[in-house]
């Protein structure tokens, strides 16, 4: 790199040699995930029985008294890509007829849970909605429900939207997960901790929204609250480059930096100190009346992480013990069947004190445990096991870029994946001896992503991170459970909230 590059990376507080290993990537690519099968239910996924699922929704929130809880949501996206065809119709000529979408929106328009608010905003403009509706002026209608003239949905995360109505109160995605939280996240204290990854921009807003429903909650649940709030780190973000590798140079001579993806957010979740630690994406929510099942299975996942973690705690003490040789049996014993791992096939040639230091790094890591739901078509990452380079194989969530379509074996392991992550996860994050791990030592730098975008004209590639639940937890102890679809129910567009579960 020369010295002049390096100057202006440094000028822009940005890591050079950081900086030097993202170009790099650019230049080789990431290679393929080696998949050795599908995660598929009895290999690899847990099908709970209603025996365990009662015991662990039994045992859970005794267990969960004692700890430090928190609930960790990834909200700083805008919700712009809810409303991409409302604005296209809105940059259009206004003629319905060419918009199905649009025209879905007008037609259920008192259905939403914003119709008072994008009545109110109308009515502020000299008119309302019934009067647009008969006047079939629905331009007027979209405009004021995504324009800062209006309600400024277009801009907003999707965090502060009204997403469900109730007879007293229109809720947000924010104030759900907050009662969602209520349910299932009561840690130590008798205290709620939810933490929200949010946009500078959007802090204060997000502030102003849960100071008006944390008293009402406080009062009516008698639990106490604790919200916190990050923003994604500056010091995360990637440089973007031309087509050729080289770096995008921005008009005013400055490099451009990107934000480099969920991926990112490893930084904020390492800074997260607790015991257990809820993972769940902002527009997961539901109404009161189907929240039952989500509350049983977090209750049910975690209550598995707290039994299989104090197994391998309990597997790592002895083999620091004098015992150590039938505790390396039992640890052996805990990898393969509470944590579901593959050995390599040279373990049994293995010395006595090979196994033991093989199991004490296999055993020592964070742990997850993920939800897993029937595949439907859904966009989104699936559960495989893979081939990992000391020959055992570990149990990854992979995005469909991290696999090699084009090898035969890949590809068939690919078509045979019954299930797909729809983010549903709880981590334990400290070791045996109390001590918060350090998560980024057990990320895996060779799973990031390429995208091709383009800036005032120009294409570029940007670099995203390894992903969050994907290579950034790389080099965790996985395990997968089967959830019900139920549990799984995001708003990727507007009209997703017309669906039966959103009402």
């Amino acid at each position: 790199m020369d010295a002049g590059l390096k100057a202006k990376i440094m000028d822009q507080g940005m890591d050079p040699d950081t900086v030097a290993v993202q170009i790099n990537s650019f230049k080789n690519g990431f290679p393929f995930l080696k998949i050795t099968a599908p995660a598929i239910p009895g290999e690899g996924i847990r099908v709970l029985s209603e025996e365990e699922l009662a015991r662990y929704t039994n045992t859970y929130p005794q267990k969960a008294a004692q700890l430090e809880v928190v609930k960790f949501v990834p909200a700083s996206g805008a919700a712009s890509r809810m409303f991409k065809d409302l604005f296209s119709f809105l940059d259009g000529d206004g003629d319905l007829a060419k918009s199905g979408f649009t025209q879905k929106f007008i037609n259920n328009s008192g259905k939403f849970a914003f119709y008072a608010d994008l009545d109110a905003a109308l009515k502020a403009q000299g008119s309302s909605l019934q009067a647009c509706l008969d006047e079939g002026d629905s331009k007027k209608i979209v405009a004021a429900l995504l324009d800062e003239e209006g309600l400024g949905y277009g801009s907003l995360p999707k965090g502060l939207l009204r997403f469900h109505a109730y007879d007293s109160e229109n809720r947000t995605p924010a104030q759900e997960h907050l009662v969602e939280g209520m349910q299932y996240a009561v840690g130590k204290g008798n205290t709620v901790k939810i933490h929200f990854t949010v946009s500078p921009e959007h802090e204060e807003k997000f502030k102003a929204e849960i100071a008006k429903v944390l008293p009402v909650l406080k009062t009516a649940s008698g639990l106490n609250f604790e919200v916190s709030y990050s923003q994604q780190k500056k010091s995360t973000d990637t440089i973007a480059v031309n087509m050729d590798n080289s770096p995008f140079v921005e008009d005013d001579g400055s490099l451009l930096f990107r934000p480099a993806g969920h991926g990112a957010l490893l930084d904020n979740l390492n800074d997260i100190q607790a015991d257990l630690i809820f993972i769940k994406n902002i527009d997961n929510v539901v109404p009161d009346r189907i929240k039952g099942t989500t509350k049983d299975y977090k209750m049910a996942i975690a209550g598995l992480l707290l039994e299989v973690q104090e197994k391998v705690f309990q597997a790592l003490k002895g083999m620091d013990s004098e015992y150590v040789d039938a505790y390396t049996e039992k640890a052996e014993k805990v990898f393969t069947e509470d944590l579901g791992g593959r050995l390599p096939g040279d373990f049994d040639t293995k010395s006595p004190q090979e196994k033991t230091a093989f199991l004490k790094t296999k055993l020592n890591r964070p742990i997850r445990v993920c939800g897993m739901v029937k595949n439907t078509g859904e966009p989104g990452g699936g559960p495989f096991w893979i081939q990992e380079s000391d020959g055992s194989q570990s149990l990854q969530i992979l995005e469909t870029a991290q696999i090699d379509l084009n090898d035969p074996d890949s590809k068939e392991h690919f078509q045979a994946s019954t299930h797909f992550n729809p983010v549903d996860l709880v981590c334990g994050t400290r070791d045996y001896q109390g001590n918060s791990f350090d998560l980024m030592k057990f990320r895996d730098m060779q799973t990031g992503f390429i995208t091709e975008k383009s800036k005032s004209g120009r294409d570029l590639k940007a670099l995203e991170l390894p992903g969050l639940w994907n290579g950034a937890m790389a080099g965790w102890n996985t395990l997968f459970v089967e959830v019900p679809l139920i549990t799984f129910n995001p708003v990727k567009t507007v009209n997703d909230l017309l669906r039966d579960e959103h009402q």
